[in-house]
């Protein structure tokens, strides 16, 4: 409807789609293939695709700057973390892996996302509670996640000031979301071989820092250890470092998805040119 809503408004201006998915085109097999009848992947390209390629992108490359590493060798994970949330593991600058899947439901805890769940799930929701497959669907995508573990919100920074006040479910809703992304950042690494940095992103992973502290202190096996007092400061003035100076590191960095869009949309219209 964008599309063509803008073209009938500028009919001579020429349009440039960028691709959330495509950063992660460069997957390897192992990680994008689900263990389905390999037909289903050939004749109907079902695959894990990756979501927030845009910001996963900036981030990782923002990051070797700040580390002043050459992006062609670095190891990292970045974790994108809004009301969407996903995870990825860079290396050398391409993607190998990440979180989310053919659709951005798989993956993480979300605001409103379940992110993974068990697949005979709908089926137990059909015949139990008589819900249709659309339910299911609208259930997991718009009725879970933080909202869904807290009943009453899907903003991090109320369920933090609600589980001050002593909110239990609230408690939970946030120990589940550290503990799942802690998981993934984990599980990440072995696409790698080894990690350089993991970096925090996106509204949560820029402004919360008591996510990142919890985050980081379930993986303690991958060497990282917080530094409460720079985390407080969102790294400011460490080039984004949050880690102890012994530690692997680990950064914040702030996303900016519309910079990635306005310099491929240069990149494609002077390619335009050069070949007309």
């Amino acid at each position: 409807m964008g599309i063509e809503a803008a073209k009938a408004a500028f009919p001579d201006l020429p349009q440039v789609m960028v691709f959330d998915t495509s950063f992660h085109q460069t997957m390897p097999k192992q990680a994008y293939l689900y263990a389905l009848p390999y037909e289903l992947y050939k004749e109907h390209g079902i695959r894990r695709y990756g979501f927030h390629g845009t910001s996963h992108r900036y981030v990782s490359e923002e990051a070797a700057r700040l580390l002043e590493k050459p992006l062609s060798e670095t190891a990292l994970v970045t974790a994108h973390l809004g009301n969407g949330c996903s995870a990825a593991a860079i290396l050398g600058g391409k993607s190998v892996d990440t979180t989310m899947g053919l659709t951005p439901l798989e993956g993480l805890v979300m605001g409103t996302r379940s992110g993974d769940v068990d697949p005979s799930v709908h089926k137990y929701l059909g015949s139990r509670l008589h819900m249709s497959p659309q339910e299911i669907s609208d259930m997991l995508n718009k009725q879970s996640g933080l909202l869904g573990l807290s009943g009453q919100t899907n903003d991090m920074r109320e369920l933090l000031e609600l589980e001050a006040s002593g909110d239990t479910q609230a408690a939970i809703a946030v120990e589940v979301f550290c503990y799942r992304l802690a998981k993934a950042i984990a599980s990440l690494v072995v696409g790698l071989g080894r990690l350089d940095a993991v970096i925090f992103t996106g509204g949560i992973g820029e402004n919360s820092v008591e996510v990142r502290e919890r985050t980081l202190n379930l993986l303690p096996f991958l060497g990282l250890t917080v530094d409460p007092e720079i985390n407080a400061t969102h790294g400011k003035g460490l080039n984004g470092r949050i880690s102890t100076s012994t530690s692997p590191c680990a950064m914040v960095v702030k996303t900016d998805e519309e910079l990635v869009i306005a310099r491929d949309t240069m990149k494609v219209m002077s390619e335009d040119e050069i070949e007309h």
